[in-house]
């Protein structure tokens, strides 16, 4: 069980229930937005991390105490500031508490006394105001210009023991901060400033200069998507809320992907409730696709349709429906987002593979940057000897007409990676060479597009496993993952990266995660899955996973189930399917794209694999 010492931060809204109560769509749609658009970037900007949402609430970790008041405060400034042009009755106040402590690392979540505290200290806050500990007050009382009023030793609920207690006075003349080395401190500030005034300045001209792109159809560029505001087709119009809510969490997650450009939603909601030719719409803003949708309600059922439209053609690229029951509205939206989202995007959704028919649509003599792209990924992504070899042919190609493509020399690489893994290769340590080679170029540049920083530092990952540098490859895979947090199938391949570095739950987390964001990778995480289970010692569970893939070396890590279980036919039947596929599979070239941190993990395995017949060079 890991722990480490952070410093967490608690905040809840008061007199919530009794808002809801009074205008449950307006109060909704009023809190949505203070989280969007004001504590999740103060929090982001602070360097901390939300680990738990409530209706009302939320949890945050900061790895520095410092950090976590600095954001406090910025919080509550941010909540007066919105709160003077609402009315009185329509104010949302905030209380806060911060605890500095050990808590218990249990993957994405925080538990223990460090924790509870944190949420003791927000409930004794007053509105608009922040309590924190001794330890934190103590440890930030000289570095930051706050005051600090002591209100006592305190008993709080579950706690044994008494807890000194603090009032963070925001609005309190500075105190002067103690500055050990006053040029540096003062150049550090102005540093600071003139980063904070860039970062405002950047900000404000995304939202004054809304991003527009030519469409993928014309262009060969990344994708570029408007999301509409969801329809309200209940009977009596109240699901507007949710409509938009929708519409925004879309935005939200589909900004998040480094390989789709979106509108802002200034730009899309301005054609909310107006009828007009997709078409024209995606000319007008420059894109090409179009997501709109509608949102119903009966009793506790609500129904969502979306569609996602080519704007050339007016085609529907993909539509569905997804209905669920609940009372919760947060619960609702964030769960139909997820299905929305996932549908869409990563390697197979929805965009990807109309993107693909579009490039290969395109005359051969007249290709862009991205089309290169697209087909070397459409043929790398069939997972075959052909389709690998096909892939990097293009890539090749490519990068006569494009010399030293980021890109393309990335694609390039991955091809090498593959034919490597998946046991195709006549000389694996050969195509390993090159991958890293092609890699190792693409991170020399320092200016990468999102989409190469998360494909370089995914493939690099696997690379450095390979080299048993576990902790690097668990820095890279988290550098990709940190460009597309929500792409389901980096989320599932990273397991892999995690189970070999010895974090077996992490790896198992990130595969569950994936699974929900999208079930039609079933194939993959699955097969993921299935070694997890294998070294959880979960044989069972294992063959029940990967008797539904047969992606890459899944009939070899069948066959070493089927082996641990004592069915030794069937994990011969296993090994034949494999080498019907990779005739040249061996037991020597199977352990070159597997490295576990514990080598036991590997060489007990290939001791299972010699037993089902797998031949041993």
């Amino acid at each position: 069980m890991e722990r480490r010492l952070s410093a967490i931060l608690a905040a809840d809204v008061v007199g919530y229930s009794a808002l809801m109560e009074q205008d449950e769509a307006g109060t909704f749609d009023r809190l949505r937005a203070r989280r969007t658009e004001l504590f999740e970037p103060e929090i982001a900007r602070h360097h901390g991390r939300i680990f738990k949402l409530m209706g009302d609430g939320l949890l945050a970790e900061f790895g520095s105490v410092v950090d976590a008041v600095e954001c406090a405060v910025s919080l509550q400034r941010g909540m007066t500031e919105r709160n003077a042009s609402v009315p009185e009755e329509d104010r949302f106040n905030v209380r806060i508490g911060i605890n500095i402590g050990e808590v218990i690392v249990d993957g994405d979540d925080r538990y223990g006394e460090g924790v509870n505290v944190a949420a003791r200290l927000e409930q004794l806050a007053p509105p608009a105001g922040i309590c924190v500990s001794g330890k934190v007050a103590k440890e930030v009382e000289n570095k930051l210009a706050f005051t600090f009023d002591s209100v006592g030793r305190q008993k709080v609920k579950n706690i044994e023991e008494l807890i000194d207690v603090y009032q963070v006075r925001i609005d309190a003349a500075p105190r002067r901060r103690i500055r050990h080395k006053r040029r540096i401190g003062r150049r550090w500030w102005a540093i600071a400033a003139a980063a904070t005034i860039v970062a405002l300045v950047a900000a404000w001209m995304a939202l004054q200069n809304p991003l527009t792109i030519t469409s993928p159809a014309g262009s060969g560029t990344i994708p570029s998507v408007a999301v509409l505001p969801f329809a309200d087709l209940s009977a009596d119009k109240s699901l507007g809320y949710m409509g938009e809510g929708l519409a925004n969490d879309v935005i939200a997650i589909l900004s998040r992907f480094s390989d789709i450009a979106v509108v802002s939603r200034t730009s899309s909601f301005a054609y909310e409730g107006k009828q007009g030719d997709i078409r024209q719409i995606g000319k007008e803003l420059g894109v090409g696709y179009v997501v709109e949708g509608s949102v119903r309600k009966e009793g506790d059922r609500v129904r969502i349709v979306a569609q996602l439209i080519n704007t050339k053609t007016g085609d529907h690229v993909w539509a569905d429906r997804f209905d669920k029951t609940g009372t919760d509205p947060w619960a609702l939206q964030d769960e139909l987002t997820g299905k929305i989202v996932g549908a869409m995007t990563g390697e197979f959704g929805a965009i990807r593979k109309a993107d693909y028919s579009q490039a290969w649509g395109k005359d051969s003599t007249n290709l862009a940057e991205y089309d290169y792209y697209l087909r070397a990924e459409s043929q790398l992504n069939l997972y075959t000897k052909e389709g690998i070899e096909r892939s990097g042919e293009i890539s090749r190609q490519g990068l006569q007409t494009f010399p030293g493509s980021p890109l393309l020399t990335v694609e390039w690489g991955w091809s090498h990676w593959l034919n490597a893994a998946l046991l195709y290769s006549s000389d694996p340590q050969d195509d390993l060479r090159e991958a890293e080679r092609l890699v190792n170029q693409v991170l020399a540049d320092k200016n990468l597009s999102p989409q190469v920083v998360r494909l370089a530092n995914w493939l690099n990952a696997w690379l450095l496993t390979l080299k048993r540098d576990h902790d690097g490859a668990v820095a890279a895979m988290n550098k990709a993952i940190a460009v597309a947090p929500y792409n389901a199938f980096t989320l599932t391949d990273a397991g892999s990266i995690f189970l070999q570095a010895g974090q077996t739950e992490k790896a198992l987390e990130l595969t569950d995660a994936a699974a929900a964001r999208d079930p039609a990778l079933s194939w993959f995480f699955n097969y993921v899955r299935g070694f997890i289970y294998i070294v959880l010692g979960k044989n069972e569970d294992a063959v029940a996973v990967l008797k539904t893939t047969d992606f890459a070396d899944a009939p070899l890590q069948l066959a070493i189930a089927y082996v641990r279980l004592g069915r030794e036919a069937d994990a011969r039947a296993a090994v034949e399917k494999m080498l019907k596929s990779a005739p040249t599979a061996t037991i020597q070239s199977w352990r070159q794209t597997w490295n576990f941190r514990d080598p036991s993990i590997m060489d007990h395995a290939a001791a299972d694999l010699a037993r089902a017949g797998l031949p041993p060079q």
